[in-house]
């Protein structure tokens, strides 16, 4: 193994791994020559995508529920035994995006995000850190979004769960540090994944391929950073407008066409496969 090279030979695990986001960043890690240990709550996608990584490299995958904290422990367990033993790199990626008026939101859809996108990101972070400070080597990415430094309406939830992700990497960074572990949050705009079905784009900006995305993930393991926004002077910016007083914020928004995106411009009936998915976000499916 080339001990310079933070890609080639290690073994990186990657949730939510057989759609989008994180399938998009198993295909790029595999091409760099990574054992890839994917993880994802639908059988037959996990199945699929393993079948379309495996036509080159190391992969294998999993099920695993994130916010079920035996399921993620016996994930990771199988992922070590994949690995040799060993977890190089967690890429906590699995999330769900309800959108629409807060008032709305179900109780089924409110917890799936949380347990999903915010504890289950604390399980994995919580299950694979001691093993890299006991060997003082090891890097987190944990995937949250532009959503988690300025909130818009219609992402109530969302909001708060990527906000969360975002400030648990920044305390754990600077935590584990000295320690060995690097941790890095990533910071997606609208990413043209299932997540945004029924929505359409604004002057926030045209959706970025998952490609994108991955690229930026594989960026931060070879060039170790907290934070990796894209494009990265963004992760300025969204902090920046959430602090100005609520008519500029309000102002802003609505010049961009984010005031609406989210809650008068969705198309419910594009998005309702996708609804129902995100809201039955907890425990595996599997192959009927």
């Amino acid at each position: 193994m080339d001990h310079k090279d933070k890609v080639i030979g290690r073994t990186i695990v990657v949730t939510g791994g057989a759609r989008g986001i994180g399938f998009a960043t198993a295909a790029a890690l595999r091409g760099r020559g990574a054992r890839i240990v994917i993880g994802d709550r639908d059988r037959a996608a996990l199945d699929t995508a393993v079948a379309e990584l495996a036509t080159a490299g190391s992969i294998s995958g999993h099920l695993v529920d994130v916010a079920d904290r035996r399921s993620f422990a016996e994930f990771l367990d199988a992922a070590r035994a994949d690995g040799r033993g060993r977890i190089d790199v967690l890429i906590n990626n699995a999330g769900v995006m309800p959108v629409g008026s807060f008032t709305d939101q179900s109780q089924q859809a409110i917890r799936s995000a949380l347990e999903v996108n915010l504890y289950g990101v604390l399980n994995g972070c919580q299950l694979v850190l001691p093993e890299m400070v006991a060997r003082r080597s090891g890097h987190i990415i944990n995937i949250a979004s532009m959503a988690g430094v300025m909130a818009i309406p219609g992402q109530v939830v969302y909001a708060a769960t990527k906000y969360g992700v975002v400030g648990l990497s920044v305390a754990m960074a600077d935590e584990f540090a000295s320690r060995g572990v690097e941790v890095s949050v990533v910071l997606p705009p609208f990413t043209q994944t299932d997540l945004i079905a029924g929505t359409k784009s604004s002057g926030v900006g045209k959706p970025v391929q998952p490609e994108v995305v991955a690229a930026a993930v594989v960026g931060a393991l070879d060039k170790p950073r907290t934070y990796v926004a894209l494009p990265q002077p963004t992760r300025l910016v969204g902090p920046l407008v959430s602090m100005l007083g609520a008519r500029g914020r309000r102002w802003f928004n609505k010049r961009i066409g984010a005031d609406k995106l989210f809650l008068d411009d969705i198309d419910h009936t594009a998005r309702r496969f996708y609804e129902e998915r995100a809201q039955a976000a907890l425990g595996v499916v599997e192959r009927q």
